[in-house]
């Protein structure tokens, strides 16, 4: 019987990287938003291993705060929302 205790069988620690998926989730967008920014720039950045597609929570963290606004009017609000809406092709 093992031991819940027992070194040798405790789960790993978490993965400093996201999925597209869990990063998604983290930032409440679409996986789809995500894919779109990779392909045509603006969003956070990513790591490639193999075919697969990660993100550091660190940079997405940064990623969250460049775009942190005071107010609706905030230049910056209408700069990232051009932007985002330009490469989006909306």
């Amino acid at each position: 019987m093992r031991s819940d205790r027992d070194p040798a069988h405790s789960p790993s620690p978490k993965s400093p990287f996201l999925s597209n998926d869990e990063a998604a989730s983290f930032l409440r967008l679409s996986p789809r938003t995500l894919e779109k920014l990779r392909v045509v720039g603006g969003g956070p950045k990513f790591c490639k291993f193999g075919r697969r597609v990660t993100y550091s929570l660190a940079d997405l963290e940064a990623w969250a705060a460049e775009r942190r606004c005071d107010s609706t009017s905030d230049p910056i609000l209408k700069k990232f929302g051009a932007e985002l809406r330009h490469r989006l092709g909306r």
